[in-house]
């Protein structure tokens, strides 16, 4: 499936499956594509969804474009209907959280579900280098993260396979340099050129490049950077972000507040509940047709980064660094203490074994 993987080849009539994302998005990417409640609604309007409380409600423009003009009898709903009505039935659901950190959104999921969820995250790769250019890249990376201070560095990425429009992509360079707020940008060619191609200057403010490493305010990495070492470095102090679970769960786990610009799949739903149920994110904008400012950009930055106590970007920190705290304690054991995903784990294979053994006396 493409938005929840089977893990198990057969459980009964049904099945174990394994949630790649948290709870509260896949709960709304369900609510929505089963019940459709943005059709009658127009595009800045809010509307609520169906298994969540009534407060939390959607703008129709926050939805991804397939789902946003879907109607019951387009392709897309063709194709995922079945694929959710079919997943509801299976026997539990793996879950990349941890309910500590999403209790609003297991509880939805459960309802919708009626079956055990078990929440097992984070579940975080380690190292994704692939060759000896990876080290040395990963050596540039932390040789200029090292010249700043605590807090301070804006790391830029949209995942391994997003990116933005070339005017979103020249607002986004121009607020950054007027924030003069130093950054790390993993940059790729904007939309509608060769993803993997070589990238031009043009589609920055001119000189760009050059100016921001003069001035060591910027610098612009190619393809590959070694992301969990850069969301853990001190120099860290936010992380603007395309919302997918990977990275939402790497970001929050170093205690980084992010900055939210959701592409695709249920990233507006992580942004969302991470600016409305943690408090530890803004969303910067949306989509591919999103408006991006200059003057909005740098606004949400300086936001982000400032450290004075009491104000926005100090609470963020202070919270996200609270949901760091949880999710790395989630696979700890300390004697007889065991964490969260630990404990959920053990339960699901107390709960195969048991499903193993029920079955086994009903075949003798």
């Amino acid at each position: 499936m493409g938005w929840a993987d089977n893990v198990a080849r057969s459980f009964g009539s049904t099945g174990i499956c394994f949630n790649t994302g948290g709870s509260y998005g896949v709960g709304a990417y369900v609510s929505i594509w089963t019940n459709l409640p943005h059709r009658n609604v127009g595009d800045d309007e809010e509307f609520s969804l169906i298994g969540f409380p009534e407060d939390r409600k959607l703008r129709r423009n926050q939805l991804h474009r397939f789902l946003r003009f879907a109607d019951g009898s387009d392709e897309w709903s063709r194709f995922f209907q079945p694929q959710i009505k079919s997943s509801l039935n299976c026997s539990g659901w793996l879950c990349n959280s941890i309910e500590e950190i999403e209790p609003l959104g297991f509880q939805v999921f459960r309802n919708f579900t009626k079956s055990p969820i078990w929440g097992i995250g984070p579940l975080i790769i380690t190292s994704s280098k692939k060759n000896d250019d990876d080290d040395e890249k990963e050596e540039v990376c932390l040789k200029w993260l090292n010249q700043f201070e605590n807090d301070s560095v804006l790391y830029i990425c949209f995942g391994s396979q997003n990116t933005v429009t070339p005017i979103q992509m020249m607002e986004l360079a121009k607020g950054l340099e007027e924030s003069k707020v130093p950054f790390l940008w993993v940059i790729r060619p904007p939309f509608g050129f060769d993803f993997n191609g070589e990238f031009k200057p043009e589609w920055l403010p001119e000189k760009f490049e050059k100016r921001m490493m003069e001035k060591k305010q910027g610098m612009l990495v190619r393809d590959w950077v070694p992301q969990l070492d850069i969301l853990r470095h001190e120099a860290t102090g936010g992380f603007l972000s395309h919302c997918g679970c990977n990275s939402v769960l790497e970001g929050l786990r170093e205690g980084v507040p992010i900055i939210g610009w959701p592409l695709a799949a249920e990233q507006a739903y992580n942004s969302k509940m991470m600016v409305e149920e943690m408090g530890v994110a803004v969303e910067l904008t949306r989509g591919l047709d999103g408006e991006v400012k200059k003057e909005w950009v740098k606004s949400v930055v300086e936001m982000v980064l400032d450290r004075k106590e009491g104000s926005c970007g100090w609470e963020m920190k202070k919270k996200a660094v609270e949901i760091g705290e949880k999710l790395r304690d989630a696979w700890k054991i300390e004697g007889d203490s065991k964490g969260s995903s630990v404990k959920a784990m053990e339960n699901f294979v107390e709960f195969i074994v048991s499903w193993k053994g029920k079955n086994s006396k009903e075949d003798a």
